[in-house]
């Protein structure tokens, strides 16, 4: 069986859960890899046999997207003309975890594409969102990335066809410790809103995780790096916490290794708003933005907040071996 897996490159999510991926889809068959979107800064040890621009947003500096740029990135007759020329009829398959160009070259041309992705949660009612969005953020995010049937991850299983979270191989073999430092990751903060408040804060430790600096350094309490797999993996494993924003892959390896958390979801983030609510229904401590009123909720955290109790089972050969024992059988069958 010659399979493609199609992988949104926005953010660093999507990549890792990738990695860990696919080796159990290798054994099902012949296996070639495309990404899309370049905001990410994942080390990726795989050959990648097509890249593509496809649809993304460039992270602001004031806790949400920056509307401009992400508009510069924008190529629409270069997106209808890699979805039209990817030679997806080439495969017997094709998983798609929340990537533009594969799905609707599949939609158009008729090939099998299962959704394997954390927004392919949203597509059961049952999933929380926050109330009176607008109504063009549900619709984008139920139509960017079309397929034919899906398996979604969230922080539970709150579907049939949701599964909870990947956790990367590496998080689960670290060795826990509490050294008392906090582990933040805000990609869409800038480095200097981010250690004027901290700095507030002095006999804190904070480890930064930067998308905004090429090199490490230290101002005060606060230490700057950029990202790297490694280095965050053993920030967050030995912390007293983690603060980031409204993501997926991050929040739950916190949750996975009962840190304390707090999430600052990006602004006018529709995915990020509804993740936000997920985890404050948990028991999460969930901020709106970094403000005036932020260093008391920054303290109260720091005094009060405990881990949330859940159990994230590794269950990703499990969940491969499902693509290909019962979708894909029933999926060829409905396509006939």
């Amino acid at each position: 069986m010659k399979i493609l897996f199609a992988i949104q490159g926005t953010g660093n999510g999507h990549l890792s859960r990738a990695k860990e991926m696919i080796p159990h889809i290798q054994q099902h068959g012949q296996l070639d890899l495309l990404v899309s979107g370049n905001q990410n800064e994942v080390q990726f040890p795989y050959l990648i046999n097509y890249k593509k621009q496809g649809i993304g947003f460039t992270f602001g500096k004031k806790g949400g997207i920056d509307f401009i740029d992400s508009i510069k990135q924008l190529k629409p007759f270069q997106l209808l003309t890699d979805i039209y020329q990817l030679p997806v009829e080439n495969y017997d398959l094709v998983i798609n975890d929340f990537e533009p160009v594969s799905a609707w070259a599949c939609k158009i041309k008729k090939v099998p594409c299962i959704g394997l992705s954390h927004q392919a949660s949203f597509l059961s009612p049952k999933t929380p969102r926050i109330e009176n969005s607008d109504p063009i953020s549900p619709w984008i995010l139920k139509n960017y990335a079309p397929t034919n049937k899906h398996i979604g991850f969230h922080f539970q299983e709150y579907d049939s066809f949701i599964k909870t979270p990947v956790i990367r191989s590496l998080v689960r073999k670290n060795g826990l410790s509490n050294k008392e430092h906090i582990t933040v990751y805000l990609p869409a903060y800038s480095d200097e809103i981010i250690t004027d408040v901290f700095n507030k804060i002095p006999d804190i430790e904070w480890h930064v995780f930067s998308k905004h600096s090429k090199k490490a350094y230290y101002k005060k309490n606060v230490s700057i790096q950029p990202i790297h797999n490694l280095a965050f993996i053993e920030s967050l494993c030995s912390s007293n916490g983690l603060i980031t924003n409204g993501g997926f892959e991050s929040p739950a390896e916190a949750m996975y290794l009962k840190k304390k958390l707090m999430v600052i979801p990006m602004s006018n983030q529709y995915e990020q708003q509804c993740n936000a609510k997920a985890m404050k229904l948990m028991g999460i401590t969930v901020v709106n933005k970094i403000d005036e009123n932020f260093y008391m909720s920054l303290k109260n955290w720091l005094t009060y907040a405990c881990p949330v109790n859940v159990n994230y089972y590794d269950t990703v050969a499990k969940t491969i071996d499902e693509i290909f024992l019962d979708m894909v059988p029933e999926l060829k069958l409905a396509l006939e």
